[in-house]
């Protein structure tokens, strides 16, 4: 694994030819934008996880069955100030470090307390979102920063603090049909509340005020109190469906008072994240026509969910999916010093995540007696329990163990669909296989390649395509045997056939997500 993840990643901000291996389908034109760690020592400093590497933006240009590759660091003012002192020092998830080792503790401690929450770095590694006609690299915290997309050049940094009064945001956006981005933050100790923010960018600007970026568009749809002003849930990602966002407001939460002190005490941000296993994950439902929660309390068991796959509607209930885990352990996987194991003797110690799908009904009936299932959906053997206190227990339907970073095709979101696209992560949690499972049938079709890293597999459609599995699958491919040149994989959506490979001539890095933009004829 050392090969993969244990070493610094060379860019290349000039086009690589990739020589291609079978046919790649004609009508498959556009570029790949993947966005993930790079970079993992500075000089002679070290970062401690995965997630912490420098961004390292990289592209993958389809054209009339030719596939060019480009890379380029995210010039961020994190990478900018590493850079020049040739050490890191600015803080990230699983690495806290002082920006100026002259100052002694106390005058760390006292200009840190003059604010309790920290000024976040813009190191956007996790993700890349479009909005409108522009795009950004993203991460969790409060900056994003605007990139170039056929270039890869880092353009203008944006603040979420300034437009929607949020310290942190997920990586995971949504689109509505109209290219609008939706979009969960937490806006912690504000005006005495500390609070869940849904907000949106819209697609489009008025014709007044043209020449403006989206962004300066955003507005609040909704605000949710959080249930404790000092300790937020985290999240990852949340689900939507046509009428209705679904938030899990899970008992993996963040330590506002730990994080104020975290410098003092020489602990790093992933500290302050604390799994409490005996409380409940509370399901919030929120209708996007009124702004306002659905007022059922509805719950279920303490649970980590990162990737939520899809929700929908149907016939007064809604459902939704999710790949949970029984705790926070997974992060502990991604320390660099566990991922420097040899993917060979992997033996099954990684935390293995479940497929669920729990279902919550949109109207409940007062009179209904406690303990009777508020769920009336043949589709499903989900339950919703009625209590006593007026709260309902939601038990979920296991639908399969073992894949990550689902994807789906994209035009199904909100909607009733059949396919999930995922990695098998049964026995590592650095994935080798590539699924497609059917939700419908329960069965799996899947393709692999041993001594591998794979990055999540992106669903692209055939253009005009009515059935959801006429397309293709991208996936990134990184083998841990040196001599073995990385790919991009090409596979046949329905069959999962492979249809090409792209070896790539250059320093390919592990990534974590992006978006396939089509060409516009």
């Amino acid at each position: 694994m050392d090969v993969i993840f244990g070493r610094n990643k060379k860019e290349h901000p000039e086009p690589v030819k990739a020589k291609v291996t079978g046919k790649i389908p004609t009508w498959l034109r556009g570029t790949l934008l993947r966005n993930g760690p790079g970079m993992h020592t500075v000089g002679e400093t070290r970062y401690n996880h995965w997630f912490d590497g420098l961004a390292l933006l990289h592209s993958f240009t389809i054209r009339d069955g030719e596939v060019y590759y480009r890379s380029k660091y995210l010039r961020s003012d994190t990478y900018k100030a590493n850079i020049e002192a040739n050490r890191i020092v600015v803080s990230e998830f699983g690495t806290m470090v002082y920006s100026d080792p002259r100052k002694n503790i106390f005058t760390r401690a006292f200009s840190y307390l003059s604010h309790i929450i920290p000024d976040f770095t813009d190191n956007c590694l996790i993700n890349i979102m479009k909005c409108g006609e522009e795009f950004y690299a993203i991460t969790e915290t409060n900056y994003i920063r605007k990139i170039n997309p056929q270039t890869l050049e880092t353009l203008e940094k944006v603040d979420y603090r300034k437009c929607v009064g949020i310290n942190v945001a997920t990586s995971h956006p949504h689109y509505d049909s109209a290219g609008n981005v939706l979009n969960i933050g937490t806006s912690i100790m504000d005006k005495g509340k500390t609070k869940y923010v849904i907000f949106k960018i819209p697609a489009t600007v008025p014709d007044r005020t043209k020449g403006k970026s989206p962004l300066q568009h955003m507005e609040v749809l909704c605000s949710l109190t959080s249930r404790s002003l000092l300790s937020p849930s985290y999240y990852h990602s949340f689900g939507v469906t046509e009428n209705y966002i679904i938030f899990l407001e899970q008992p993996y939460r963040i330590d506002i008072l730990k994080m104020a002190t975290a410098y003092i005490q020489g602990v790093n941000w992933a500290s302050c994240l604390t799994f409490h296993k005996q409380d409940k994950t509370y399901i919030h439902i929120i209708d996007q026509r009124t702004g306002k929660p659905v007022p059922t309390k509805f719950y279920t068991d303490p649970m980590v969910v990162f990737h939520h796959v899809n929700a929908y509607e149907e016939d007064g209930g809604l459902l939704f999916d999710v790949i949970a885990y029984e705790d926070n352990s997974l992060y502990d996987y991604f320390y660099l010093a566990n991922l420097k194991q040899d993917i060979k003797g992997r033996s099954g110690n990684n935390p293995v995540p479940a497929l669920k799908r729990f279902a919550v009904p949109l109207r409940t009936d007062q009179n209904a007696e406690v303990g009777s299932n508020l769920v009336q959906l043949a589709s499903t053997t989900a339950k919703a329990l009625k209590e006593k206190d007026d709260q309902v227990y939601c038990q979920p339907e296991l639908l399969f163990k073992g894949l990550e970073l689902p994807q789906i095709n994209y035009a199904h979101n909100g909607k009733p669909y059949r396919y999930v696209f995922a990695v098998d992560v049964h026995t590592s949690s650095s994935p080798t296989k590539i699924l497609k499972y059917d939700l419908l049938t329960k069965s799996i079709l899947q393709w692999e390649e041993d001594y591998c890293w794979l990055s999540e597999s992106l669903f692209v459609p055939t253009p005009g395509a009515t059935d959801e599995d006429d397309g293709i699958i991208l996936s990134v491919i990184i083998s841990s045997e040196p001599q073995k040149p990385p790919f991009l994989l090409i596979l046949d959506a329905r069959s999962f056939t492979e249809l090409a490979r792209a070896y790539i001539d250059a320093d390919v890095h592990p990534d974590l997500h992006g978006l396939f933009v089509p060409d516009v004829d």
